[in-house]
């Protein structure tokens, strides 16, 4: 008899069985190129960059990923001046904690 699948479990086969090339039916070129840029984007800083975005972090209230994350996605680092997108960035914080299926 078949185990019934977990409370969350979308019913889709496993992706662990496939074989194929990592970039799947897509173009190869782009799938690189991405993770090229996601390689790049995330290496590490010096440790110097590093010690002042967590100093920053710290006294915004925010993790050292929430910080780096805004740099990356936003090309701006956050100051006290944005009181209202720090709130927006610990709001999601909230909701990404609660889980819904457990």
């Amino acid at each position: 008899m078949p185990r019934r699948p977990k409370r969350s479990h979308n019913g889709g086969p496993p992706l662990d069985d496939y074989e194929g090339p990592p970039w799947g039916k897509d173009d190869a070129y782009i799938f690189l190129a991405w993770r090229a840029a996601h390689d790049k984007a995330w290496k590490a800083p010096s440790q110097a960059v590093m010690l002042m975005r967590l100093e920053r972090a710290e006294r915004l209230g925010l993790t050292y990923e929430e910080y780096t994350l805004e740099i990356l996605e936003r090309g701006r680092h956050l100051s006290e001046d944005d009181a209202g997108r720090i709130a927006e960035i610990r709001r999601a914080r909230r909701r990404r904690r609660i889980s819904h299926f457990e």
